[in-house]
This record gives C-alpha cells, sequence and structure tokens, in this order.
C-alpha cells in the first residue's frame, strides 16, 4: 500500500468517525424526539375540568380510590397551557396525584397561579410501561427537551439525572 492511498485511508477513517460522532447523536435525539411525540399523541388529552370530573366521580362510595387507583401509574405528565404556550413536564410514581397536586396548589406554583387566574390547560399522560423507556429519568428528560419545557416553559431543570 502506498504512503498516498494510506493517508487518503486514514482520512476516510477520521471524517467517517467525525461524521458518526455527530450525525448518530443528532439522529438519536430525532428518533428520541419522534417517540416523545407519538407518545403524546397516543396519550387522551384532557382538560383540568375533566380531570377533577374523573377524580370525583363516585363509584358506590369508592369512587375516587377505585378512579384514582386505574390511573395511579408511574409515568410522565404533561401540562400544556394553551394561553401562553408553555409546558410543565413531570413525573411521578402515581401519575394522578401528581396531576393533581399541580392544580390544587401543592406542585409548580406557575402552573398553579396562570390555572388560578384562568390559563387554558391541558393534560397529558404517558405510562413508563410499554412507552419503550428504562427509567421515569429518561422519559422524563426525553420529554422535558422534546416540549422545551427547561428553556421555554415551566421546568426548572432539564430532569432528574438519578
Amino acid at each position: 500500500m502506498s504512503s498516498e492511498t494510506f493517508v487518503y485511508l486514514c482520512m476516510a477513517f477520521f471524517i467517517a468517525m467525525m461524521i458518526a460522532g455527530v450525525v448518530l447523536p443528532i439522529a438519536n435525539t430525532l428518533s428520541v424526539k419522534a417517540k416523545i411525540k407519538r407518545l403524546s399523541r397516543e396519550a387522551i388529552e384532557i382538560t383540568p375540568k375533566q380531570f377533577f370530573k374523573i377524580r370525583n366521580r363516585s363509584n358506590g362510595g369508592r369512587g375516587r380510590q377505585l378512579i384514582s387507583n386505574k390511573y395511579a401509574f408511574a409515568g410522565v405528565y404533561i401540562l400544556y397551557n394553551h394561553t401562553k404556550d408553555l409546558y410543565y413536564v413531570g413525573q411521578a410514581k402515581n401519575v394522578f396525584s401528581r396531576v393533581n397536586s399541580h392544580f390544587t396548589g401543592h406542585g409548580n406554583g406557575d402552573v398553579y397561579a396562570d390555572y388560578k387566574y384562568g390559563d387554558d390547560f391541558t393534560i397529558k399522560m404517558i405510562e413508563l410501561k410499554g412507552s419503550g423507556f428504562k427509567t421515569l429519568n429518561e422519559l422524563e428528560r426525553s420529554a422535558i427537551k422534546t416540549y422545551n419545557a427547561y428553556a421555554k416553559g415551566y421546568n426548572k431543570t432539564r430532569g432528574n439525572r438519578g
């Protein structure tokens, strides 16, 4: 092999490694965002009013417990303020209970203040099981990034790292 061929092979290898280092992470990010968007589209979107109606529905005196148990899954929730075009993404072992806290003044104070003063919100809840993500932290971080909820939303962090 000539030294010129060797140089070209080394350059080709170096360029391939650079492309892999740049293109693959970008492709992976786009793939993760597409997965989050798909999960979000498949999730039922409800208003806080509908949420409270579900929460308060009675079923033989045990309705609240039975209904909340049905939605007591580990996952993430996406709160969207249509009025201000802002997202809040959070995670919980019991998503239903955690969403309830945000709209009753025991969660993110900014979300509650905007809700209390009449902003128009919707809620989506995504179960970890069957999502394709391994951990709540991974699912939450991906959703925060997808919805830009840290830079231009209510989230004060990019998600849990644990």
